[in-house]
């Protein structure tokens, strides 16, 4: 800056400078980005004029913040993170269980009021800002600062429990190797003289064995550790390992990973979609699941998980989705991204659907078709010791190719007959329909279901290997967004080399993982999937909801939508974010709290003597340490308020963000080169561009309203406008 300058010259004075915002800017000490506010942000196009032949600074590279190689890398990276497991296993689960077909549309309505709108107000905020979510949320409103914390926390726990699943996808990858597959059979042991089946796998059967006693080892109750399980220790150091080579450049590395693990699980759900319709019962399993039952809509608890199931898909409130779109330029269309990432994920959840639906009705027949033949064996002995007469068998029956339907008419007649005493034969009806019935989610559907199926493919280990490194992909792609919002808010706050705070926290928590490769582990992950991320959550996302819409403000902020985008986003967004979406928000807060208050908390033991689970409520420790996931969740969200509304600590709200600094500086450096005063005070916003948006004052440090200049002869804004309320919207 030339050394002439009324700026300059304002540095080295005592003089209280209030004369304009280029000299307030000027003087400002070293900024601090935490908690400066949204509305100090440049917004494209409001360049200054340069001398000829000189490039006008670019804030986005000015600030040395990474960036997207590409817009691709951005958008597989969005898709990465938000389709993961859940698709796979929850959302099939969800429609067979809440109406099949019908379950589709609350789906799609709460998808359109609260997933896209609240999809888009992260993106937008984290564009906007260029930070992580601590960083933002200080931007917004710093007494709710909390709520980035609170995310952060939350990422924490998730990715304890998560790369714990990766690691389990990780053995059955390296288990699929071999034929017959390990899980195909029952295993023999030897008994004196005798060879016979292990009685936990006669009681259950081959898969099920396989994923609690040889994989999971487990134990009979929460209270018995049993120790390390060294098998599933090595896997979650391996799973680990993954993680931490993909994101120790930061978007550098995850980006180029992003290209694989996102678009990978597609070719194989194709690939899956293609084998199962091939497959005899496949369309009985997607009639089945697409059969609408249309009552079931007007049942609270179907629209409660539907809600929940779209706040989760698009992973809302984790952190992810605000730090991948701060390494965007600030003019990228966000809003195009919101609708385009929200479409994939509900097209993979419905893709998903059809492939699980098509196993799972291939497997429905093969089981139907074994409860024919053992069940027409026991019919055969109580025909030979006459305990049944022949008579009672159609003339037309073949019992050495004995059909379905041939089955359901012998079976009728008996029953028939033998009213009185029928229970005490133990026949089964062998219906299609019970075993396309048996809803199964999570580890049963993957683990267990899935599986089970796949070893009735031709070629099986084949399809094993590309089911499990199609788990490994998704998982892997969560878990880079969700580390992505661990280290980039603290990457944000503090000097330290990415790479050693990406080692760190990956050596931090698989220590801290350890927890889950207990032989107890599993009844761990089970609690921290129902207790560490619902309800904190979901009070999140409603915070940032009120944030942006009630104390930001939403006309304003789609003011800041129209500088970023170069259009005003239609009308919608404004009635949802203000009205509708926290009105949803609360209602499923509500619902989440009453649904823990009315059911048991408690977990699924196995239990070896019987080969099944059973429903055991949880002791009195282990009930503590849940509930302690939750209030250790949320509790920064009051704390940060209390310490920062009685001014405990200096919330920094007088400093701005360090890119925002040099961006602004630099063009009002040029500026004074040219003409100060036609800058400051003879031009308007039209005639003379400015790096701040007139529209939008300085909010400083616990201002009431705003300072007015009038030395000159014309009111300049330079004061402070109070956010600690709502303004005026209409």
């Amino acid at each position: 800056m030339p050394k002439n300058t009324k700026v300059t010259q304002r540095e080295h004075s005592n003089e209280p400078v209030t004369e304009s915002v280029a000299d307030l800017l000027s003087l400002e000490h070293p900024m601090d980005y935490k908690s400066s506010q949204m509305s100090m942000g440049l917004s494209p196009g409001s360049t200054a004029p340069v001398k000829a032949l000189i490039p006008s600074p670019d804030p986005d590279a000015e600030d040395g913040r990474p960036a997207w190689n590409n817009k691709l890398e951005y958008i597989l990276a969005q898709v990465g993170f938000s389709v993961g497991l859940g698709n796979v296993w929850r959302f099939p689960y969800l429609c067979q269980k809440n109406g099949g077909g019908a379950y589709l549309v609350p789906y799609f309505i709460l998808l359109i009021l609260i997933g896209i709108p609240l999809f888009f107000l992260e993106l937008a905020v984290g564009q906007r800002i260029r930070r992580g979510s601590i960083g933002v949320w200080n931007y917004v409103y710093p007494q709710l600062g909390g709520i980035g914390v609170s995310s952060l926390m939350v990422c924490g726990f998730v990715g304890l429990y998560y790369n714990v699943i990766i690691g389990w996808s990780i053995f059955y990858f390296v288990q699929s190797f071999q034929y017959p597959l390990p899980w195909a059979e029952c295993p023999i042991q030897i008994n004196g003289t005798q060879a016979i089946v292990v009685p936990e796998c006669e009681k259950s059967s081959a898969t099920t064995y396989f994923w609690y006693r040889q994989t999971l080892n487990i134990t009979s109750t929460i209270d018995d550790t049993g120790g390390l399980n060294w098998k599933m220790t090595l896997s979650l150091l391996v799973a680990w390992i993954l993680v931490c080579l993909a994101v120790i450049k930061g978007i550098q590395s995850s980006g180029k990973v992003m290209y694989f693990s996102s678009l990978f699980p597609y070719l194989v759900l194709f690939c899956f979609l293609v084998r199962g319709l091939m497959l005899k019962g496949a369309v009985d399993g997607i009639a089945h699941m697409f059969t609408p039952k249309l009552e079931k809509m007007l049942e609270p608890q179907v629209w409660r998980e539907a809600a929940t199931q779209v706040f989760f898909a698009l992973g809302l409130g984790f952190g992810g989705v605000i730090a991948f779109s701060s390494y965007n330029k600030r003019d990228n269309n966000c809003h195009f991204d919101a609708a385009l990432v929200s479409t994939i994920n509900f097209v993979t959840s419905i893709l998903a659907t059809l492939v699980v639906f098509a196993v799972l009705g291939f497997k429905a027949n093969v089981m139907n078709e074994k409860c024919v033949v053992d069940n027409a064996e026991k019919i055969l002995g109580f025909l030979n010791t006459g305990v049944l007469s022949n008579e009672l068998i159609p003339p037309h029956i073949n019992f050495s190719h004995l059909s379905t339907q041939d089955y359901a008419e012998m079976y009728g007649v008996i029953k028939t007959v033998k009213d009185d005493s029928f229970g005490q034969l133990g026949l089964d009806a062998c219906l299609l329909e019970d075993e396309l019935n048996k809803a199964v989610q999570g580890t049963g559907l993957a683990f267990i279901a899935f599986t089970e199926a796949m070893t009735h493919f031709p070629a099986s280990p084949f399809w094993s290997v590309m089911f499990f490194f199609m788990l490994i992909n998704l998982g892997l792609g969560s878990m880079i967004g969700t580390m992505t919002g661990i280290t980039t808010p603290i990457l944000d706050a503090f000097k330290i080399r990415k790479e050693i705070l990406c080692v760190a926290c990956c050596i931090i928590a698989f220590l801290l993982g350890l927890l889950f490769v207990q032989r107890s582990g599993n009844y761990f992950v089970t609690m921290f999937d129902d207790y560490s991320a619902g309800l904190p959550l979901t009070v999140v996302v409603f915070l940032e909801n009120v944030s942006v819409a009630w104390i930001y403000g939403t006309k304003r902020f789609m003011q800041d939508l129209e500088d970023m985008l170069g259009f005003r986003p239609h009308a919608f967004y404004y009635y949802m974010w203000r009205y509708v979406s926290p009105a949803i928000l609360v209602v499923l807060i509500v619902a989440t709290v009453i649904e823990m208050a009315i059911s048991p908390a408690g977990y699924n033991a196995w239990v070896e003597a019987e080969g099944a689970e059973s429903f055991h409520s949880y002791p009195p420790w282990a009930l503590a340490m849940a509930y302690s996931l939750i209030v250790l969740a949320m509790l920064p969200l009051p704390l940060v308020f209390i310490v920062r509304h009685f001014n405990l600590i200096s919330d920094g709200s007088n400093k701005l963000s360090v890119s925002y600094r040099k961006g602004m500086m630099k063009e009002i450096s040029n500026l004074e080169e040219q003409d100060e005063q036609r800058f400051i005070l003879n031009k308007n916003p039209s005639e003379a561009p400015s790096p701040m948006p007139a529209h939008r004052p300085y909010l400083g440090p616990g201002g009431t309203q705003e300072m007015t200049n009038t030395n000159y002869g014309t009111s300049t804004k330079t004061g402070y406008q109070n956010i600690g309320s709502p303004e005026s919207e209409l």
